[in-house]
Formats: structure tokens, sequence, C-alpha cells
């Protein structure tokens, strides 16, 4: 699974981390590893979903999002 760190606009508080959290958990595919004010590590399923749609959902959701880093494969 590969592990992607995400650079997250719109992050005040821990209500944004909870529903940041929220939001990864409930994508087919993904776990929320880490998620804090400004950013999130996430593993998630290549065969079930992918980095792009991963930042859109966030961004849809209202936390503009794009992949700062990939590791793994």
């Amino acid at each position: 699974m590969p592990d992607v760190r995400f650079a997250i606009e719109g992050m005040t508080c821990g209500g944004c981390v909870k529903s940041v959290t929220a939001v990864l958990n409930r994508l087919d595919g993904v776990k929320a590893e880490q998620v804090s004010v400004g950013s999130a590590e996430v593993s998630f399923d290549a065969a079930k979903t992918s980095a792009p749609s991963i930042a859109k959902a966030l961004t849809d959701a209202g936390f503009p999002a794009q992949p700062a880093q990939e590791n793994g494969a």
C-alpha cells in the first residue's frame, strides 16, 4: 500500500483534524495514518483509489489538498 503525505489547507483546529480524518476513513481502501493541522499521512490500496482521488475528496469536503510526498509502491 502506498503511503502519501498530503498538504491540506483550511485546517485550523482539532475539529478540522477530526473532519479530515472522517473524510479519509469514509474512502474505500484508505487508512488515515496520521492527521494534524495542515497535513495528513495516509496509506491506500492503489487498486481502489489514487492520491489524486483522495486529494479531490478532501478538497470537495472544504479542505483543499494535494499530495506532498509519496513513499512505497
